[in-house]
């Protein structure tokens, strides 16, 4: 994959893919991944605005997106967004806003090409933590866990992640 960055962040090292002007993707990348400086002016301003996140999870991304994806997938990602920091969402929830079915909303989840700046860790399931980019288990659940402790949202217990908080 060509990354125009690779940003380390509290808990591993994101790839950012973005043409000139637009965001289009941020990857979780594998253990032990080198950084790489941004290697133009859109991918810098990617980085410094991800690094103001991390350093006050209120912060509010002002970034020019490029995402392809289906209209259902659109539209569930249009309704991620407008979740409010501190608060999450169920599947079901959105589902229903949708009017759709909690399935093909986690589908359009996992799908998520930009997570955090479209915050689907925010999207939980009805008991329990769900899932994150396409997976129900290992480093992919500790990062949702620890995005959503960051924020400071409770997660009733649903939580039991190994990377450490700051």
């Amino acid at each position: 994959m060509n990354y125009q960055a690779k940003l380390p962040t509290p808990f591993g090292m994101l790839g950012i893919r973005c043409e000139a002007d637009a965001l289009t993707g941020i990857d979780f990348l594998e253990p032990g991944a080198a950084p790489q400086p941004p290697s133009q002016a859109f991918a810098r301003e990617v980085c410094e605005q991800l690094q103001a996140y991390f350093i006050d999870p209120n912060f509010h991304f002002n970034l020019s997106l490029k995402l392809n994806g289906t209209t259902h997938q659109t539209k569930v990602w249009q309704a991620i967004s407008a979740i409010p920091f501190g608060q999450t969402r169920s599947y079901g929830d959105l589902a229903t806003l949708l009017a759709s079915s909690p399935r093909a909303v986690g589908q359009a989840c996992g799908a998520n090409p930009i997570p955090m700046i479209i915050p689907c860790h925010r999207v939980v399931g009805k008991s329990g933590i769900g899932g994150f980019i396409h997976q129900r288990g290992g480093n992919a659940l500790d990062i949702k866990c620890w995005l959503l402790a960051y924020e400071k949202q409770p997660n009733q217990g649903i939580c039991r992640t190994s990377l450490v908080t700051n």
